[in-house]
């Protein structure tokens, strides 16, 4: 599957899922997030404001406002005062005629007048204002990140830094913008919204645009999420994560087939790493990611990290001695892997009588090599796969499971005939295109 298709499955399942509230958004926000953010941007909102500033379009259009708000309109706002005496303004005649009449015709002191005055509070400028208060707010959240050295830094800010310092001082100083009022909670309305993209002035009608694809994409508008994952979510160098996401949603969606809608799915609150959970009469089904169900008791952690040292084989040694050595010598946990809990997909199944597992390594390459090590890695996960410190698989003729208990995802091999899965063994491996179609098939193996 190339990136755009991804991009597409994914925004569908952030609909899907994540803003109807069965999947946790901060788990989302935190794969899509770019590195060096903190836990403020694991809001999806928050994210998503990000994000949006990071749009090409929004660059453009701050590079562009100092020149353009010397043209904001401004209305004539009419005002009408009851006198006697004296004359404030022009005197409306009929006004004036009708009220005396009403009060007193022979009344010659009373008088209506009217004031006109220049009103910035006009449609289009209210929904300049927010426009300009998102942008403001959010430059003030993550200046600090976009005068770093961030590779998800597009290069117009990178290379106009100055431009966080001008729209500061626009929103702050400039006399236009300080005579807008502060638009309410419910404004710019739909019909605002209207009259600033039917206006014909640029400042007007991108703003509207910007506006209205920033309320779409806050609301989980599968074309708009689809266009900041396309222009600002995803780096090019990790669509590993993306590959990820795309595979964990395809659980979901597999898993609420399986039973034709019993199962009813609930998201996980806290900071467990399960992600989800589908429950019916007879099962309960959770889902695990990101340094899967260590919280749950489950680990993968090879035999020789167990075993006295003078016990060890040389090739234990080794094995162990390396994973030793990644714990001294790196600080980033990228590569202190020393736990022997893997980044993988877990799905536990829980019946009265049975408790069943599927592993899923992800792999994002079509590398032979790549392939190799991520059916290594996949068997070694079901070989050492422990529940409280025991065995999940104890038979030595079974070390792996069913044959159906260990998953492999790959990206699609080109002109490459695969076996299909009932001709497989020890584990199951699908192309990222197989997916959609084949992952119910293994999960009714684990979950029936």
């Amino acid at each position: 599957m190339d990136r755009d298709e991804l991009v597409a499955g994914l925004s569908r399942d952030i609909l899907a899922y994540v803003m109807h509230g069965s999947f946790p958004e901060s788990h989302v926000a935190s794969e899509l997030k770019p590195d060096g953010l903190d836990e403020r941007f694991d809001d999806y909102g928050t994210l998503v404001r990000l994000h949006f500033i990071l749009k090409p379009d929004v660059v453009a259009f701050v590079e562009a406002l100092p020149e353009r708000l010397r043209s904001v309109r401004t209305g004539t706002e009419t005002t009408r005062t009851v006198s006697r005496g004296t004359v404030d303004g022009r005197v409306d005649w009929p006004a004036t005629v009708k009220r005396r009449y009403s009060r007193n015709p022979h009344d010659s002191t009373l008088f209506v007048c009217e004031d006109r005055s220049e009103s910035y509070d006009i449609a289009e400028n209210l929904v300049l204002k927010r426009l300009l208060a998102v942008i403001y707010t959010t430059l003030e959240d993550c200046a600090e990140y976009l005068r770093a050295d961030y590779e998800w830094v597009t290069d117009r800010w990178r290379d106009n830094l100055e431009l966080v310092d001008v729209m500061r001082r626009m929103f702050e100083r400039n006399v236009h913008v300080k005579r807008i009022r502060d638009p309410e909670t419910y404004e710019p309305t739909e019909r605002m919204l209207r009259r600033a993209e039917n206006a014909r002035t640029p400042l007007y009608t991108e703003a509207a645009a910007l506006l209205r694809f920033y309320r779409e994409s806050r609301q989980a508008d599968p074309d708009a999420v689809a266009e900041l994952l396309e222009e600002t979510a995803i780096t090019p160098d990790d669509e590993e994560t993306l590959l990820e996401l795309y595979v964990l949603f395809r659980f979901v969606s597999a898993i609420e087939s399986l039973r034709e809608d019993s199962f009813t799915v609930s998201t996980i609150a806290t900071d467990s790493q399960a992600v989800a959970r589908m429950v019916d009469e007879e099962a309960e089904i959770t889902l695990y990611h990101d340094n899967s169900a260590s919280d749950r008791g489950l680990s993968f952690i090879p035999e020789n990290i167990q075993k006295d040292r003078a016990d060890l084989t040389r090739s234990e040694m080794v094995q162990r001695e390396t994973r030793e050595v990644l714990s001294t010598y790196f600080e980033d946990e990228r590569f202190r892997r020393v736990t022997g809990r893997p980044d993988v997909i877990v799905l536990e199944v829980d019946t009265d009588d049975r408790r069943e597992y599927l592993i899923t390594e992800i792999k994002n390459s079509t590398n032979p090599e790549t392939i190799r090590s991520g059916i290594k890695e996949t068997l070694e996960y079901l070989a050492f796969l422990r529940d409280g410190g025991e065995f999940v698989f104890e038979d030595d003729s079974a070390y792996f499971g069913s044959g159906w208990n260990g998953l492999l995802v790959v990206q699609d091999i080109e002109e490459s005939e695969t076996a299909p899965l009932d001709k497989q063994r020890s584990i199951r491996i699908l192309q990222a295109s197989e997916v959609e179609t084949e992952l119910r098939t293994i999960l009714e193996s684990v979950v029936s």
